[in-house]
């Protein structure tokens, strides 16, 4: 009788291209080839960092059902284009880029004017049309990092100027993610798993990168698990006293959570991320390691202390 579940082999290139990779993963333990696949393709879709266009101003242009003399798309078709351009920033602050061209032109991605922080990886992606020597279009977006999907609606709720057009925003760089299984022979068992994944990325970040970044998130939201029976067990409900939990937490700044803080929701999401969840865990975290996770940078860090000084705590010192 089997007592013991044994790890899988490290995982090996099948197929890979700059976009697109297929790898696989053997001597999986019965039914862990849809465990981990599952939970690695739903981390490839939904949380790794990309930038995207989530901004536009397009000049002569109110509002999206607008139409513009002598160009060939209405303002629908420009923005959908928009979306689908794919950026690298080498910011963690919003960059603006600028597009202005005029007379019988196809205008492309490579177009745009932008700053030393942006590149653009789909420089041949298509914009508009220009069908007249007297057409005329100028364009301002803002480039934002961010993770997944994030829908118009969430950023409408920031404050926009008027003329200000605001785009479902695609971060994810993962085009495509999927996996299949099927089982193999380790020793006289012929019951174990063999995971095959498929992944295709925009060109900004690698398949084999973007495995392993999923499963360094996959890792970093488990370690935290580890360790749960080494807390004391704290009672969070009492159905006579329902304040109690509050009050506890009051007074034991280290019990906030990370979202409680006042922090940005990009800065939020980053701790939450690494495991970060309450004061008490952020403490434990230099200064140096902050910075060394993806989307934080100095303004983040700033922010991070100023919110620990209200409560009279610090980040641990170097």
């Amino acid at each position: 009788m089997l007592y013991t579940i044994i790890t899988p082999l490290s995982p090996r290139v099948v197929s890979e291209s700059d976009t697109k990779g297929v790898y696989e993963i053997d001597s999986l333990h019965p039914g862990y080839g849809h465990t981990i696949g599952n939970s690695l393709r739903r981390v490839l879709l939904s949380s790794l960092p990309g930038a995207a266009i989530t901004k536009v101003k397009i000049t002569g242009v109110p509002h999206e059902f607008s139409t513009i003399p002598d160009i060939k798309e209405d303002v629908i078709s420009i923005l959908l284009n928009l979306k689908q351009v794919r950026f690298e920033l080498h910011s963690d602050e919003p960059q603006d880029i600028k597009l202005s061209v005029k007379g019988v032109k196809k205008v492309t991605a490579s177009d745009f004017e932008v700053p030393s922080q942006v590149e653009i990886k789909s420089k041949d992606a298509p914009i508009a049309a220009l069908t007249s020597k007297d057409a005329h279009l100028e364009i301002e977006a803002t480039v934002e990092r961010g993770l997944g999907y994030i829908p118009r609606e969430v950023l409408e709720k920031e404050k926009v100027a008027v003329g200000v057009l605001t785009l479902d925003a695609i971060f994810t760089p993962i085009r495509k993610a999927n996996y299949e299984v099927e089982n193999m022979r380790v020793g006289d068992k012929t019951d174990y798993n063999r995971l095959r994944i498929f992944i295709e990325t925009d060109g900004t970040i690698t398949p084999r990168e973007a495995l392993k970044k999923s499963i360094y998130i996959l890792k970093e939201q488990l370690r935290p698990l580890e360790a749960f029976e080494d807390e004391k067990v704290v009672e969070t409900w009492d159905e006579k006293e329902p304040e109690v939990a509050e009050s506890n937490n009051s007074e034991d700044p280290l019990k906030i959570r990370i979202e409680d803080l006042g922090l940005s929701s990009r800065s939020v999401n980053v701790l939450t991320a690494a495991g970060i969840r309450t004061v008490g865990g952020l403490v434990k975290k230099t200064k140096d390691e902050l910075l060394k996770l993806q989307g934080v940078g100095d303004k983040a860090i700033t922010e991070i202390e100023k919110a620990l000084g209200q409560l009279e705590l610090s980040l641990k010192e170097e």
